[in-house]
């Protein structure tokens, strides 16, 4: 990190560094982010050394002994945290994700669990201090959606987003069933890395079919004016996308066509990695056709993770957006099995 910083710096204190804004802004924010890093493994390892000293002193006095106590327990969350930064080495995990959420087979209730997902999966990128952005929603017919996408911004938002792609399976008593029976719902999750440059990934106008309609839900009487939302057809990957969080038809057109780029690119990188698989002779999971998580609300209370065998009994914690555990779970699998 001390040699990435000195490189930057040198970049930036270069004749005509300025002259490009964008790429400017690009190396300032990595720049900014190598050295907050830094300076907390600096911090870190420093504290750690002096808890040997502290540890000798506490023998002796009871208010050092408790200060003891919670320094090791501010280095063990510290050094968590950064456990978990060295799991991050896909070519897109440092950087941002799209994140949608799809309503499975099991109508009214699989799209009132489908909503249910999308809360549980934006209120964990708020704990973890992300920035969201709603990109737009499909209200189901009754209730719920049928499907939602919503932008996560901040440090490893796509590594970390990676763990939740796939089925989550909900098992509980209907509310939407008058006899109030016990139903199994589904939902799907895709994640897909937001990136400035698309490699070498085209796009062909003549292979977009461009919708646009009405703008639905909250925004005051503009959304029931103007057809300002767009929706973007893939033709020959079938791949739709859409956005109607922006005033204009065009702002939404150009994130409909940032988020169509994201989806082709994890949809390159997954094809990537089921071709390492296959030369490996390793079986490969399909994406976002395998059920990794089931909820159980009745008739006792449990979540566990089909890939990791890490569970919880407190439902209700984990639909609130408690899921570190699973994640740092299945990081730690994956890590391993890429090694």
């Amino acid at each position: 990190m001390q040699e990435r910083l000195s490189a930057l710096e040198e970049e930036m204190g270069s004749a005509g560094f300025w002259d490009n804004p964008d790429y400017a802004a690009k190396v300032g924010a990595e720049h900014t982010r190598t050295q907050r890093r830094l300076e907390s493994f600096v911090k870190l390892q420093a504290d750690a050394e002096d808890l040997e000293g502290l540890a000798e002193l506490a023998e002796e006095d009871e208010e050092i002994a408790a200060e003891l106590e919670g320094a090791i327990a501010s280095v063990e969350a510290r050094l968590s945290e950064a456990e978990e930064q060295r799991l991050f080495t896909g070519d897109y995990d440092a950087g941002d994700a799209l994140v949608t959420v799809n309503a499975g087979a099991g109508g009214t209730d699989a799209q009132d669990w489908a909503e249910m997902v999308l809360r549980m999966e934006m209120r964990w990128a708020e704990s973890r201090g992300f920035k969201v952005d709603l990109l737009e929603a499909s209200a189901g017919e009754e209730a719920g959606i049928k499907s939602a996408t919503f932008q996560v911004s901040g440090d490893n938002a796509y590594g970390l987003y990676s763990a939740e792609k796939g089925v989550h399976r909900l098992v509980r008593l209907s509310p939407f069933d008058s006899a109030n029976r016990r139903q199994t719902s589904f939902a799907g999750v895709e994640v897909a890395p937001v990136v400035e440059e698309a490699g070498d990934i085209e796009i062909d106008d003549d292979d977009l079919q461009v919708d646009t309609y009405r703008a639905s839900g909250a925004g005051g009487q503009h959304v029931n004016k103007t057809d300002s939302a767009v929706r973007i057809t893939h033709r020959p990957s079938g791949i739709v996308v859409q956005c109607q969080n922006e005033r204009s038809q065009s702002a939404n057109r150009q994130t409909a066509m940032n988020m169509l780029r994201a989806k082709l690119i994890e949809r390159q990188e997954a094809e990537r990695q089921a071709e390492i698989a296959k030369e490996r002779g390793e079986a490969q999971d399909v994406n976002f056709g395998s059920q990794i998580r089931s909820y159980v609300l009745h008739p006792y209370t449990m979540v566990k993770d089909h890939r990791t065998d890490f569970e919880v009994g407190n439902a209700n914690a984990v639909l609130d957006g408690d899921l570190d555990g699973f994640v740092r779970a299945w990081l730690e699998a994956n890590a391993k099995s890429r090694a």
